[in-house]
């Protein structure tokens, strides 16, 4: 079991990540009601029936409620493993009951969701709770592998990755805010569910990523020429090569008229920029 740990670890982050995109999936092809009622499907049937009038999009929302029965098992699992072989590590604990105990509110937040037309508000809860999920399950993951960290971080660095995080957190708020504003925010009937100028809030968006983008490079480039520090240039290096990913996707959704299927690249990207970032928080032990 404790060689296990560490890949139950990796398995819990990564379920926690994929059900973000299998989220955004739904929203990109407007399957937010494929089920319009919560815990069932559809009325008198927990699953989806061929007489509903959601055509493929029930089986769309479906999967992805399902998928919520394997992100516990995996989460459970985990915290068995935690509990069995680092009892005595209550950081550990916590942090594996925080997917636990979250998968489940994740569960009421999305019937919240279908029971409230799809209310944007707590669409973007729930996509930022995910958020949240991912920061426990990979807190969880550095702590029980070890993984290398920098040795006495000074202020400077530890206010600097500090910053990073905000911002990092700032822009994903932000593309999620920009994503209700635009035409896949979940409910094919009704494209902008927020009210916001989609290209406003996208301008703000990008802005918040292009000054988070220069406190990366900044950070690259101090720990690689000043501090020559490889603990803390990897991660910074890892945060520019996700930017500059998301970035191509970005330009590529505005010129192609914002496809659906890049807006579940670009989700998919977005759960890869969050663990860049807190790899950036675990290099300098903010937490």
């Amino acid at each position: 079991m404790t060689r296990l740990l560490p890949r139950l670890s990796f398995w819990n982050m990564l379920v926690q990540a994929g059900i973000i995109v299998t989220g955004v999936a739904v929203r990109a092809t407007g399957s937010g009601l494929g089920c319009p009622t919560w815990p069932q499907c559809t009325p008198g049937s927990y699953t989806p029936t061929v007489h509903q009038a959601q055509s493929w999009h029930k089986y769309v929302e479906f999967g992805n409620r399902t998928l919520t029965f394997v992100l516990i098992v995996v989460a459970v699992v985990t915290l068995v493993a935690v509990l069995r072989t680092r009892a005595w590590d209550r950081p550990a604990v916590r942090f594996a009951w925080i997917p636990v105990l979250g998968t489940f509110a994740q569960a009421i937040l999305g019937g919240i969701s279908v029971r409230t037309g799809l209310n944007p508000w707590t669409v973007m809860a729930h996509f930022l709770l995910s958020i949240l999920l991912i920061w426990g399950a990979h807190s969880l993951w550095v702590r029980v592998t070890d993984r290398p960290r920098m040795d006495g971080p000074q202020p400077i660095e530890r206010v600097w990755s500090a910053i990073l995080v905000g911002m990092g957190l700032l822009v994903l708020v932000l593309g999620t805010v920009a994503t209700g504003s635009g035409p896949h925010s979940g409910d094919a009937n009704q494209p902008n569910r927020t009210g916001f100028d989609p290209a406003t809030v996208s301008w703000i968006h990008a802005f918040a990523v292009a000054l988070f983008l220069g406190l990366a490079v900044g950070l690259w480039a101090y720990a690689n020429y000043l501090l020559r520090d490889d603990i803390l240039k990897q991660p910074a290096l890892g945060i520019m090569h996700v930017i500059g990913a998301q970035t191509v996707v970005g330009f590529s959704q505005f010129a192609l008229g914002l496809p659906w299927w890049l807006l579940i690249i670009h989700a998919a990207l977005a759960a890869w920029f969050w663990i860049a970032v807190l790899n950036i928080r675990a290099a300098v032990r903010l937490g």
